[in-house]
């Protein structure tokens, strides 16, 4: 039986294994494993084409066989700038939010080393490369607000998901033991003859109508890798190359979720989560760039996935106001009631799906050069694994909703005596499966460059544009289909980035 009135769950800090905690570690799959081609300023503007193109530093997180282009070492550090969009719209009402924030999404050396052209062999050289690159942003905020009723409330979910849960065991049930905890939804404890039901394991609510509701996620946190890469030159014709990259990865979400009810007997709640996710990753990188002819490259690379080993602490609080109802049940008046969950910690292991990817690069003489990029990703290919909850819900919920991609770019860039004029177009495609709604991403760029003796300054500005849909929760009907509150979200985010590069 519940403790009448305060509810505090966590009256210290309470630590426990995975009981519950977020919902959706298929939600992180794609998180996790989705990444836009970054580096160079240069590589930025011309779209992140960069498999089949050599000599930029961004070969070594991109195509490590393009190291072996070059013939001087390089040092470079780029400065970003970005700035997160979102429109929302719910019942048809728009919300908008911006995020910004400053970054250091790339900083690199490649050591050159090679031969002369005077020396013997297929063997012309290699160069080492070493980088640090920011792989995903995930600085944004996002919600709804509505001033008109919704068509569902928060409390059905829990009432469909509290369905067949013993009484003794409800409290341990995530949000829904909150809610239970926070007298919203009620074990019904009296059989139609008037007979009490031992341990009752159906459950209903006193609350009625539809609620005002409103929503704000905030999310924070970045994917880095730390890259080691080598590429080495077969007579100028082949060229092959390899790293290893080592990712770190921080990610927040602070989520508060209101209801308020114009009629009573509940006047308003409040559902609080707090996630933080941190762990680091391995990968593998393999790629090879050919030159059939001087004014074409050919390029190709396998990335293997990214191995990861992720750390998760979550919890989360319900507030409920009632207009000092009477419970009969318990024989009490209701007001302010609060419930806390644990502290909840917990380990998993992620899996990104592999990558492949090819390229080609069509040179204009010393005028510029035309290039373009193709890749393909499975996102259904992810897996989470882990000692701490059962992933089989979450691997089937991968396999059924996502789908493999294949993403291309194109771009090209025109020289003017020391000055590079650069421009790009890259689509990636929607990784959900059999969905009517386009996830796809756009993005268009361009840049300007630099050159003269052992410095280079490039400046780049991309365009990204996708749409999305947010649930706050799911309620099913006779057919199963999610009759919750979905919210559009269109997404636009402007990155500027500089890059400054030195050779020595």
């Amino acid at each position: 039986m519940r403790i009448k009135n305060s509810i505090l769950l966590l009256a210290g800090m309470m630590v426990s294994t995975i009981g519950y905690s977020q919902s959706g570690y298929f939600e992180d799959a794609l998180r996790f494993s989705q990444s836009m081609p970054a580096g160079s300023a240069r590589i930025m503007g011309i779209g992140g084409t960069q498999w089949s193109l050599g000599g930029d530093v961004s070969n070594i997180a991109g195509n490590p066989a393009g190291l072996g282009f070059f013939r001087n070492s390089e040092a470079s550090v780029t400065l970003g700038y970005s700035d997160w969009g979102v429109d929302t719209y719910y019942l048809g009402q728009k919300g908008q939010y911006n995020t910004s924030n400053f970054s250091l999404p790339n900083v690199s050396v490649v050591f050159a080393n090679p031969k002369g052209d005077l020396e013997r062999g297929a063997f012309k050289g290699g160069s080492f490369g070493i980088s640090i690159q920011r792989i995903a942003n995930f600085n944004t905020e996002y919600g709804f607000y509505s001033d008109e009723l919704g068509q569902t409330s928060i409390i059905d979910f829990y009432l469909q998901d509290a369905f067949g849960i013993p009484e003794s065991q409800i409290e341990s049930f995530g949000l829904t033991g909150l809610a239970y905890l926070t007298y919203q939804i009620n074990p019904i404890a009296f059989d139609e003859n008037g007979n009490a039901i031992p341990n009752p394991d159906t459950y209903d609510s006193f609350v009625t109508g539809f609620p005002f509701q409103d929503e704000n996620i905030t999310q924070e946190g970045s994917s880095s890798q730390m890259t080691f890469s080598y590429g080495a030159n077969f007579n100028h014709k082949l060229f092959i190359g390899g790293s290893a990259g080592i990712r770190s990865l921080n990610f927040s979400s602070m989520k508060v979720y209101n209801e308020e009810f114009p009629d009573g007997p509940l006047i308003n709640s409040t559902v609080a989560e707090n996630l933080f996710i941190n762990g680091a990753g391995f990968n593998l990188n393999l790629g090879l760039i050919y030159k059939p002819i001087d004014y074409v490259n050919l390029g190709f690379t396998f990335q293997t996935p990214t191995w990861y080993a992720l750390n998760e602490e979550y919890e989360a609080s319900m507030v409920a106001n009632y207009d000092n109802y009477y419970f009969e049940e318990e024989d009490v008046n209701l007001g302010r009631v609060e419930a806390l969950s644990d502290f909840i910690l917990g380990r998993y292991n992620l899996n990104s799906p592999l990558r492949l990817g090819g390229g080609a690069t069509f040179f204009l003489g010393k005028n510029g050069f035309i290039s373009a990029d193709v890749d393909w990703v499975d996102y259904s290919a992810a897996r989470i694994n882990s000692n701490d909850f059962d992933e089989g819900p979450d691997n089937l919920a991968i396999r059924s909703y996502y789908t493999s991609t294949v993403n291309y770019r194109v771009g090209a860039e025109f020289r003017v005596n020391a000055f590079r004029i650069r421009g790009g177009y890259a689509n990636f495609g929607d990784p959900y499966a059999d969905s009517d709604f386009d996830r796809s991403t756009q993005q268009i760029s361009g840049g300007l460059g630099f050159k003269m003796n052992n410095f280079s300054a490039d400046f780049a500005l991309v365009n990204q544009k996708y749409n999305g849909l947010y649930t706050s929760y799911q309620v099913l009907d006779g057919q199963d289909n999610n009759i919750g509150p979905v919210t559009e979200l269109q997404n636009n985010i402007i990155n500027g980035v500089l890059t400054l590069g030195f050779s020595f």
